[in-house]
């Protein structure tokens, strides 16, 4: 079976005037789908750039990378936005919540603006959702006026709302308390298992990297090991 996302030999270098920052050094690995994938290292190491190569905000430098069959690197920037609307979706370090829409409404967005469709489908997939995520009581409320797990339950919700093949979170426990890290791991998780969507983060929580099916880490712009969630 094809990967979901395939990298053979990735370099990113990124130029501040005359210097040049190498971000990815020869970074190859797989992806299958429905799994739960963990980028770890240290600051610097390369992880966020690996994320939004992956997600196609960049490309690659150099080597190949092809996500969900396609060479992300060959569209333009508008089909590389269009590209990222029907097939990922992105978990963001702070929520990034739009605070003036309600919650419904901000699950909703994708469904309007990215993937256009009927008000009454939209109401479903929004309603389901929420259920799904343990937030169908907190609809008709504003960012401000909800907790930061719940805000975090929302930015999933939306990343899943136009049924990606794969979902991207940049430190998605950085900014929780611990018993609330557990609790969105774990429905992540749950996630996985119902919808086969495959997750795919950048982190340095242990307790993420821990649940993970397979655990990359990156150090200096290079994978140093690779292994199993479990093994030590």
């Amino acid at each position: 079976m094809e990967a979901l996302v395939k990298a053979i030999n990735l370099q990113k270098v990124y130029q501040a005037g005359e210097i040049s920052v190498k971000a990815l050094q020869g970074v190859s690995f797989e992806i299958q789908a429905g799994q739960f994938v963990s980028f770890t290292g240290p600051s610097g190491s390369g992880k966020t750039t690996l994320l939004n190569l992956i997600g196609s905000l960049d490309v690659q430098t150099e080597g190949e990378l092809t996500v969900v069959g396609q060479a992300v690197n060959q569209l333009t920037i508008k089909q590389r936005a269009e590209f990222r609307g029907e097939h990922i979706g992105i978990i963001f370090q702070d929520f990034n919540l739009i605070p003036v829409l309600t919650v419904f409404e901000n699950i909703e967005y994708p469904l309007l603006m990215i993937k256009p469709t009927p008000k009454e489908e939209r109401r479903k997939i929004v309603t389901r959702l929420m259920e799904q995520v343990g937030i169908a009581e907190q609809g008709q409320k504003f960012p401000n006026q909800i907790s930061g797990g719940q805000k975090q339950r929302v930015a999933i919700a939306r990343a899943l709302a136009t049924s990606p093949k794969l979902v991207l979170a940049d430190e998605p426990t950085a900014n929780l308390d611990r018993e609330t890290s557990y609790k969105i791991i774990d429905l992540m998780k749950k996630l996985k298992n119902e919808l086969g969507t495959s997750f795919v983060f950048s982190t340095h929580d242990p307790r993420v990297v821990k649940q993970a099916d397979v655990i990359y880490t990156l150090e200096d712009g290079k994978i140093t090991d690779t292994r199993k969630g479990g093994e030590a």
